[in-house]
């Protein structure tokens, strides 16, 4: 049986913050995405980890959303589909600058985040994980956004902060 490749690009954001016991506070210092990997069944998948940058996206640069975008898009290239492991305040903006610099990629694409760190007790981090490398091997190419029992497709999705999850941009709620 022939696996499927999978690049998982890991650039940070709360999905991968740990407690730092010197400072006292939730930091991108190292990555846990090797421990939620080794906790999950992935027959017929072989994962390639690409270590990418590891800071919170609200401290993301046009120039980092860029390195995103053209990193995947390459992956997108050398593999049967890329997942995105990204800090949920700045994603909707590497998403869609790999639409804006490439269209649609070969294969598809496939942004995760958590809004609730891996290491804490109720944390959505391994849900969104798990469907997002499930994801990426159904889907169709183009660049998605995966979390939440959910799958939304760029360009056009965003952030919904009262919600605390993604949506398309037609469908947030003002005020």
């Amino acid at each position: 049986m022939m696996k499927k490749r999978i690049a998982l690009i890991s650039t940070g954001g709360t999905i991968e913050k740990t407690y730092d016991e010197l400072s006292g506070v939730l930091a991108n210092q190292v990555s846990v995405l090797d421990v939620m990997l080794a906790s999950l069944e992935l027959r017929g998948v072989a994962v390639s980890r690409v270590q990418l940058l590891n800071k919170d996206s609200l401290e993301m640069s046009d120039e980092d959303h860029t390195l995103i975008a053209t990193t995947a898009e390459s992956m997108a290239r050398a593999t049967d589909g890329v997942v995105v492991v990204h800090g949920t305040d700045r994603l909707q903006y590497s998403g869609e600058r790999i639409v804006e610099l490439f269209g649609t990629p070969r294969h598809p694409i496939v942004f995760t985040g958590a809004m609730r760190p891996y290491e804490l007790r109720a944390t959505d981090a391994l849900q969104n994980l798990t469907e997002a490398l499930l994801a990426v091997q159904l889907l169709p190419p183009g660049v998605y956004v995966s979390m939440h029992n959910q799958v939304l497709a760029f360009p056009g999705v965003v952030k919904d902060r009262q919600a605390g999850t993604f949506v398309k941009a037609s469908e947030v709620r003002s005020g």
